[in-house]
């Protein structure tokens, strides 16, 4: 379920700190954009899907900076690309504890327990990041998929329609949607058929 994994939102020499992103520590700023630079190359790592390095990259600049809200993101979401779900888990409580309305995490966390099967508590995080953002396409259609596998289908579809009308290009709500409509579908011709 990797595409639901994100990185987190600033990965730009240009953008070396953006809302939502704390900094406990100051640094010089020769430390700093070491720190940007090193982001950057276990983002470029992560994408060629070199996922050893670039957790080897996380994990040395965690080393200098814990709360590196960036890096701890990022490495969640490597470690869940490599299946590590539970050490993905821990990553975003760890972002969690210093930033608690961060989206990034609360999604990728949602997406985390969605792959191991916990929905309730999937649906909880999504629930969150609407609560800070009603409008989120990737939550709404989250919920949608997290309902979709607990059979609700009803709701799954009206949360795949919520995130269409955000998003109305947005290919996960998207083909979901119509999965989902099919099956009901399916579900109801079956149910005439018996009586």
């Amino acid at each position: 379920m990797s595409e639901l994994v994100i990185l987190s939102r600033c990965h730009a020499k240009e953008c070396p700190i953006k809302e939502g992103y704390i900094i406990n520590k100051t640094f010089s700023p020769s430390m700093s954009n070491l720190i940007d630079d090193m982001l950057l190359q276990a983002y470029e790592l992560v994408e060629d899907g070199n996922y050893s390095d670039a957790l080897r990259l996380y994990d040395l600049i965690l080393d200098e900076d814990p709360d590196n809200i960036r890096a701890l993101v990022d490495k969640g979401a490597t470690l869940q690309n490599m299946g590590k779900i539970k050490k993905a888990i821990f990553s975003y409580d760890k972002v969690l504890a210093i930033d608690p309305d961060n989206l990034d995490a609360l999604l990728n966390k949602g997406a985390a327990l969605h792959s191991s099967q916990k929905y309730l508590q999937a649906i909880k995080c999504y629930d969150k990041v609407l609560k800070i953002d009603k409008r989120c396409a990737m939550a709404l259609a989250y919920k949608g998929l997290s309902l979709g596998e607990m059979g609700d289908l009803q709701d799954a579809i009206k949360y795949f329609k919520k995130a269409l009308s955000v998003d109305k290009y947005y290919d996960l709500a998207n083909i979901s949607n119509s999965i989902a409509q099919d099956l009901l579908k399916s579900i109801k011709e079956k149910k005439s058929k018996i009586q």
